[in-house]
């Protein structure tokens, strides 16, 4: 019997399932219902006469055949990109949709100068913003929901991404006034008896804070992880603990007389904008590398 024959959207979900050994997650990547993503696998299964997938409680395990398969169709949808890519080229003008994640602490100066640039200089590119953290946004990337995306960096990026500073800012450990005794050397050890407040490990400020506790020996008897930082500036100046705050936000919150400035971390984090190397050549990338680098 004659099989049907497969879509791009289902080489798509193939593609996330894979990667996330999950339907539950792929369906979220992906932005469909679960009985979709389910509905495309065993499509795909039924058209290939084939079993892709084990069901197991790790979750979706790729079969053998699946292993073997799910590089050709990374690779089909790679060549679709190029066409498309290779098909604005040839009308002269860009075009087509641009999927661009931005972190919740982003640099919204460079955000906005792209976006309004990019309008522009190709009116026939429509942009798709999305918003979330900087772990979402690199998550966005490396499975192909985002084509590009801002992200807050402490340490080295990830060598599959092709990178361009935006901007870069520091992260104090702050307190309310009186709360902590001023003194040099920083007497950690005193620090670690009080609440700390800041943002969960995901991100730049939890990332600091743990580099913090390594290299100073010592754990808070009492975390609270906040993921919004004016939550977590509301906490500390309402004298709950010390916690961890952006320059931006630790300099203003000093100058109303709210906190105490007690330590800054040593490496500042930088603002990033980023997308896989694999791309490179796409022109809507390098037209936006392009608009950033001014």
């Amino acid at each position: 019997t004659r099989r049907a024959a497969m879509d791009l959207y289902q080489l798509r979900t193939l593609v996330a399932v894979a990667r996330e050994r999950s339907i539950t997650r792929a369906a979220e990547v992906l932005h469909l219902s679960q009985p979709a993503v389910s509905a495309h696998i065993k499509a795909i299964e039924d058209t290939l006469g084939l079993t892709l997938f084990d069901r197991t409680s790790r979750g979706m395990i790729l079969t053998r055949d699946g292993e073997r398969l799910l590089p050709r169709a990374e690779q089909t949808l790679a060549a679709h990109r190029a066409l498309m890519d290779e098909a604005a080229r040839t009308r002269g003008r860009l075009a087509g949709q641009l999927r661009l994640g931005a972190g919740s602490n982003s640099n919204n100066e460079a955000v906005g100068r792209l976006l309004t640039v990019l309008s522009e200089r190709c009116p026939d590119v429509e942009v798709a913003l999305k918003h979330g953290t900087s772990l979402e946004v690199l998550h966005g990337l490396r499975n192909s929901t985002l084509d590009a995306g801002f992200y807050n960096e402490p340490g080295e990026p990830d060598p599959e991404l092709t990178t361009l500073e935006v901007s870069r800012f520091g992260i104090h450990v702050v307190a309310p006034p009186g709360l902590v005794a001023a003194r040099e050397p920083m007497n950690w050890q005193a620090l670690a008896a009080l609440p700390w407040i800041y943002p969960t490990a995901s991100a730049c400020c939890g990332r600091a804070a743990e580099e913090l506790f390594r290299v100073h020996q010592f754990r808070p008897q009492r975390i609270l992880s906040v993921d919004r930082e004016d939550v977590t500036r509301t906490l500390i100046t309402s004298r709950v603990g010390v916690g961890l705050l952006h320059t931006d936000t630790a300099n203003a919150a000093q100058l109303r007389g709210e906190l105490e400035l007690l330590f800054t971390a040593p490496t500042p984090v930088r603002v990033l904008f980023a997308h896989l190397t694999s791309r490179a050549a796409d022109p809507l990338l390098a037209e936006a590398s392009a608009i950033l680098r001014g």
